[in-house]
């Protein structure tokens, strides 16, 4: 790809960009949100149309105008959103579209399920393939997406954030399975915010900013500060002077307590969490993935009902039986899942913001139009949303962008406690850093924070106590200043509670 722009509604995404992949190669894609890369890729895979530039795949002149020639053409693409249908069997969503036929007419579906189990054997896994999709977790769903590009003997796959719901175990199948797609001569186009993981398994990377590729080089001729600073277009030495970690709990002075969670349970992915949040603090809820940290986020936001157990506010019983009885007692809750549970894709930015607060801006069943502008223009400047106007569809604006206006849905009904599921996820260094400081100010005016977070260095970096769990259970509980990585991934191995 050379010379590509691309330009929406005045607003330049590309600005002469390139990207250059070899055969048999893993090649990294990185940038901050909003840099190009997601526009770069639609334009490869024939989701947009490049206002000029040219594309060459596999030796020839590429004129690839949707994702159906895309496929056809070899490229396979594997979104960091989940694009399956999860009321459909494991065989239909790796198969979709490639249904082997029996007498030309009939789908054979001995043949299907066979197929589907021989290409998930690679991943190592083993599943009831004729079960449906959304019953499994997303990580297993993230691996079946991942084994359907694979099925389509691809010559490209491209991977976007790929590892976002795996764990780590899952992580090392993916690696080995992009190893031998890479000894079979298959290349891999590789996006992913973890810079840690690129060093492991990729080859060499292309660095975009602002619109433009800015660096291209060999991966054993970089390090994890140089890759940094060529994203933020700011020197090496300047950043390692700053420090990229300034997000640091155990500063805050502790109020009454907030909320107290005694001995909750929703089913069999919550069994037992007992936890308490004061006003000005941060409590982290640190497991591996499907240890009931979401399960326990929906249960304190009234999505998911309690089996047993109580849960108090300021001191009082409060019954927190559904989504909108959590809002009025003043807890808000951003999902981890942006795409299937938080933006409205074909809505415009103001009308995703102010979603939860239209009750407030409603009188006499009309909305006050001018307020509603007034403060949707005030969390854009507050929060650097970067968008054309108020009025842009947010499916246009970077994952970064759309988080922070997801955030400043929340932040608008004026919360009491935050809970925050995987905030910062699939987004690069510098959102993370904005988003964090928005938690930051927002615990430092004497409000709650319940912090849920894959990575533990945010846990450890972020929050003033962690409570740890392990399999639906509270385990222990660790405090701030003084936690490591170390001693949370300690804390984890041992299910009776002795690490703390």
């Amino acid at each position: 790809m050379s010379a590509i722009q691309k330009a929406f509604n005045g607003v330049v995404a590309l600005d002469g960009a390139s990207l250059e992949i070899e055969k048999g190669e893993v090649h990294a894609l990185i940038g901050q949100n909003g840099a190009g890369k997601s526009t770069l890729i639609k334009i490869l895979t024939g989701v947009y149309r490049s206002d000029d530039g040219a594309v060459e795949f596999d030796g020839a002149e590429s004129l690839i105008s949707s994702p159906r020639e895309a496929q056809a053409a070899g490229i396979a693409t594997i979104y960091q959103e989940l694009n399956l249908v999860p009321l459909r069997s494991v065989t239909e969503n790796i198969v979709m579209g490639y249904e082997p036929k029996k007498l030309g007419v009939f789908i054979d579906w001995d043949e299907a399920h066979n197929r589907a189990r021989e290409i998930l054997k690679r991943f190592g896994i083993d599943i009831d393939v004729t079960a449906r999709l959304g019953s499994f977790s997303t990580a297993i769903q993230q691996l079946v997406a991942i084994a359907r590009a694979v099925s389509l003997d691809a010559k490209l796959v491209i991977m976007d954030e790929p590892t976002s719901s795996l764990d780590v175990s899952e992580v090392k199948v993916l690696f080995g399975v992009v190893r031998s797609l890479r000894d079979a001569g298959v290349s891999v186009l590789y996006v992913s915010h973890f810079l840690d993981e690129l060093f492991e398994i990729c080859d060499r990377v292309t660095t975009m900013r602002d619109g433009r590729t800015v660096d291209c080089r060999k991966m054993d001729g970089v390090t994890k500060l140089g890759l940094i600073s060529g994203m933020l277009g700011r020197d090496s030495s300047e950043i390692a002077e700053a420090g990229m970690t300034e997000f640091s709990g155990g500063a805050a002075k502790h109020g009454e307590v907030l909320l107290h969670a005694d001995n909750i349970a929703t089913g069999p992915r919550l069994t037992k969490l007992d936890m308490t949040v004061h006003r000005g603090e941060i409590v982290g809820l640190g497991g591996l993935l499907g240890s009931g940290r979401t399960e326990a986020a929906r249960a304190l936001f009234g999505i998911d009902p309690l089996a047993s157990g109580t849960v108090s506010l300021k001191g009082l019983d409060a019954r927190l039986e559904t989504p909108a009885a959590a809002i009025k007692a003043g807890i808000a809750f951003l999902t981890e899942d942006r795409k299937a549970e938080g933006i409205i894709p074909d809505m415009t930015v103001r009308e995703n913001l102010t979603l939860a607060l239209l009750p407030k801006l409603t009188r006499n069943g009309q909305i006050d139009r001018a307020r509603e502008r007034e403060i949707v223009q005030g969390f854009i400047e507050a929060l650097g949303i970067k968008t054309a106007g108020m009025e842009q569809p947010i499916r246009e604006l970077s994952g970064g962008n759309q988080q922070k206006v997801l955030l400043a849905r929340w932040l608008a009904v004026e919360p009491e406690l935050l809970i925050l599921d995987e905030p910062t996820r699939g987004v690069d260094v510098g959102a993370k850093r904005e988003i964090q400081a928005i938690i930051r100010d927002f615990v430092s005016k004497g409000f709650g924070v319940v912090l849920i977070s894959s990575e533990f260095e945010e846990l450890v970096e972020g929050a003033d106590r962690i409570v740890v769990l392990n399999e639906g259970r509270s385990i222990t509980e660790l405090k701030n200043p003084g936690i490591t990585e170390d001693i949370l991934v300690h804390a984890l191995a041992h299910t009776d509670g002795e690490a703390a």
